[in-house]
């Protein structure tokens, strides 16, 4: 009885352990929450539905990209200009946010390889498109090999750099629908922008404007981590790389969104971000 007495005390001191141990393990499994950067003002990338919550393209990626890692996410509506600052300031884990990768921003953050390419195309007067023989389909340098033609910008903005940059005048306007103005009322040729923008100014405007959609420049957009957080930054890379895979994010993606870029741009679908030219 006395050697019954003790194997009972001994296995019930093991189960015992064993429950708290695995009490512990689960809570010290218990993944952090993934803060995920993004400013959500920028549909259909960035924004909330009717009820409020978090949705778009971005928040579809960001999702994914939490579930690659194990990790429950959470969206920090964070001013655009902010995102940079919020991460290093550890507000945030990572920025996935529309957020093109240049050589400026890779002083402060690192970047992962690029998961969207987003282009800047152009607005044309139809007038001034009609008398230089230019269509939807003309090359861009069918706007910059004539000295003549007049581009309208925003200060602080590719819509201003570019032109200036290829030796144009420019008239400056103080807003976006300034500048689209311009370009309907003719007193510019063009304005150059990011593809949602100018589809917007066209679709308001369809008989005194065409899009050009040869693209100017098509700015890599990646996710921005914490300088020497290695192991965050090799885990995004892995994850964009299986983003093209069958049956992969992007496929994903596609029916998710490509009515509502194709809504929107009134040309392309989603591939328009997707692929780089």
């Amino acid at each position: 009885m006395k050697h019954i007495a003790i194997a009972f005390i001994i296995g019930t001191i093991f189960l015992f352990m064993a429950c708290s141990g695995g009490s512990s393990d689960q809570g010290s499994e218990q993944a952090a929450p993934l803060k995920v950067g993004m400013d959500l003002r920028y549909p259909p990338f960035e924004t909330r539905n009717a009820a409020g919550t978090p949705e778009g393209i971005s928040v579809d990626v960001a999702t994914a990209f939490g579930e690659f890692l194990g990790r429950p996410v959470q969206i920090v509506d964070t001013n655009f200009a902010s995102l940079i600052p919020a991460l290093n300031a550890g507000e945030i884990d990572v920025i996935i946010a529309s957020m093109s990768r240049t050589e400026e921003r890779e002083q402060a953050v690192d970047f992962s390889e690029p998961y969207f390419y987003f282009k800047i195309i152009s607005l044309v007067n139809s007038s001034f498109a009609e008398a230089n023989g230019i269509t939807v389909d003309s090359p861009k340098e069918d706007l910059t090999d004539l000295r003549q033609t007049r581009f309208t910008g925003i200060t602080g903005q590719v819509s201003a750099s570019i032109p200036q940059s290829l030796g144009f005048e420019l008239e400056i306007a103080t807003n976006l629908e300034a500048a689209v103005l311009n370009v309907v009322q003719g007193s510019s040729d063009v304005l150059m922008m990011s593809a949602f923008p100018v589809t917007r100014g066209h679709l308001a405007h369809p008989n005194d404007t065409i899009v050009l959609w040869d693209p100017f420049v098509s700015s890599p957009i990646a996710m921005g981590v914490r300088k020497g957080e290695a192991e965050l930054l090799e885990q995004a890379n892995e994850f964009v790389a299986n983003m093209s895979q069958p049956g992969g994010l992007y496929d994903e993606l596609r029916v998710s969104w490509d009515d509502t870029v194709m809504e929107l741009l009134g040309r392309y679908g989603l591939e328009f971000f997707i692929n780089e030219n």
